[in-house]
This record gives structure tokens, C-alpha cells and sequence, in this order.
């Protein structure tokens, strides 16, 4: 049966292609796709220890079973740092769920913080990650923002709604920009109304660390003398790595 693979981040590069189409064994576990794949690319074998797998855009063990049509993804470690349309002012190249958006155009927090207000909540917290201009001492001139675009939503939708049932929050939104950035913009907002400021800080502060281990999307920083992929941060124990004793 066939099953599609995607190669993300950085992985895309290594592989030499955004995806493929591959041939497997009827009910195969993707854990021996995933072998079969190293075979293939043997750079793969040098993140064995760090890619995660999805399966139709959720993180999967290796013994999971493929099905006919399956979408695989081999998901490096992410570095991602419904809104009405008066909070997020344009709606080309945006894709939107209740609490959460992919844009490709500037992020007006503002906006969004005005605009999630209601007159019952005491506290809005708004994060709002800017694009600064070094790391490690190197001058950055700009970044790009790739995503795993139908995962990616959908799980800032899934932190949104984790936040709203363990938090005392009313209401929270996610934006994150995809594309090129320059100095001194925006690329993710997370704006959270509740009654109390504790409960909206804490909950501000859960998914902008969440959101930056689990929602595939990746930046690829450009320095005045080259340009890399900016280190992903580990996967959470509950996301199962490929290849790893625990996945089996």
C-alpha cells in the first residue's frame, strides 16, 4: 500500500525533497517505515534520538499501524515561538480555528488584547514574541517561519483548549506568523482573559512553553555570514521519540 511522507525543517533539506510517496506492507507499524527511511537517508540517523512521528497530524508511537493513504511526518524538534477579524486585520493567508490562527501578514497585539477584553474579566496577559536582532552574538538579519501547517493549528487549537479547562480563564487566543520576519516584529501573540491576573499569567506562561516543545513549526535564522536552523527545543515525555526503546 502507499502511504505519503513529509520531511520538515530542517529535514527537508536533508532528505532533498518536501515529500514522497512510499511503498509499505499492508498494517505496517510506521515505526518500520521510519527504519526503512534511515536506510535510505542515512543523515537521518543523526536525529534517531530526537525526531518525533505523526500520523495524519497526530503524534504517534512506533507501533502504531499504517492505513492506505496515511500521511507520515518526521518531525524535527520545533522552534515556533479564532480571532475576529478586528484583532488579526487581514484575512489572506490566514487559517483560523476558534481560539487560534497561521497568518502570513503582521500581528497586531493591540488589537487582539483589545479585542478578547470583555467587561467581566480583571486581567489580560498578552505574550508577544519579537524577532530580536543577534544570537549568540551574531547579528540576525531577518527569519523565516515554516509550519506543518494543518498539525500546527490544530494543536495551538488543542493548547487553547487544554488552558480553558485547567485554568480560571475565560477566553485565550494564539496567532503565530509564518514566513519572513524582519527585526522588531511580531511572530507570535498569545493574548488570555480572565477574571484574576494569577490564573492568566500562569496560563500565558504554560502555553508559550508548550506551544515551543510541541506545535511543529521551525524558523531558520539569516546572519550576515550564513544561515541555520535555529535549535529546537526537546519534546515533552509525553510526545514518543522514533526509534527510541520507550516508542516500541
Amino acid at each position: 500500500m502507499q502511504v505519503r511522507v513529509r520531511y520538515l525543517g530542517m529535514l527537508k533539506e536533508i532528505a532533498g525533497r518536501d515529500g514522497e510517496s512510499v511503498e509499505v506492507a499492508d498494517d505496517a507499524p510506521v515505526g518500520e517505515l521510519y527504519a526503512a527511511l534511515q536506510q535510505r537517508i542515512p543523515q537521518l540517523q543523526r536525529f534517531r534520538h530526537a525526531i518525533a512521528l505523526a500520523v495524519n497530524y497526530e503524534y504517534s508511537d512506533s507501533a502504531t499501524r499504517l492505513r492506505e493513504g496515511d500521511e507520515v511526518a518526521l518531525i524535527p524538534p520545533v522552534s515556533g515561538g479564532a480571532p475576529g477579524d478586528s484583532a488579526i486585520s487581514e484575512n489572506a493567508g490566514m487559517q483560523a480555528t476558534e481560539h487560534a490562527a497561521l497568518v502570513r501578514h503582521p500581528i497586531d497585539g493591540a488589537a487582539i488584547a483589545t479585542a478578547i477584553r470583555q467587561p467581566e474579566d480583571g486581567a489580560v496577559v498578552v505574550f508577544d514574541g519579537i524577532v530580536r536582532n543577534h544570537t549568540h552574538g551574531r547579528r540576525t538579519l531577518y527569519l523565516d517561519y515554516t509550519a506543518y501547517e494543518p498539525m500546527a493549528l490544530r494543536q495551538m487549537e488543542q493548547l487553547a483548549q487544554q488552558a480553558l479547562a485547567n485554568h480560571a480563564i475565560r477566553d485565550v487566543w494564539l496567532v503565530h506568523r509564518l514566513g519572513r520576519l524582519q527585526i522588531g516584529e511580531s511572530s507570535v501573540c498569545i493574548a488570555v482573559a480572565s477574571p484574576h491576573r494569577a490564573a492568566a499569567f500562569e496560563a500565558c506562561r504554560w502555553i508559550i512553553d508548550t506551544l515551543k516543545k510541541t506545535v511543529p513549526i521551525w524558523k531558520k535564522e539569516y546572519f550576515e555570514d550564513g544561515a541555520v536552523w535555529a535549535d529546537g527545543e526537546p519534546f515533552p515525555p509525553e510526545v514518543p521519540i522514533a526509534g527510541s526503546a520507550a516508542s516500541k
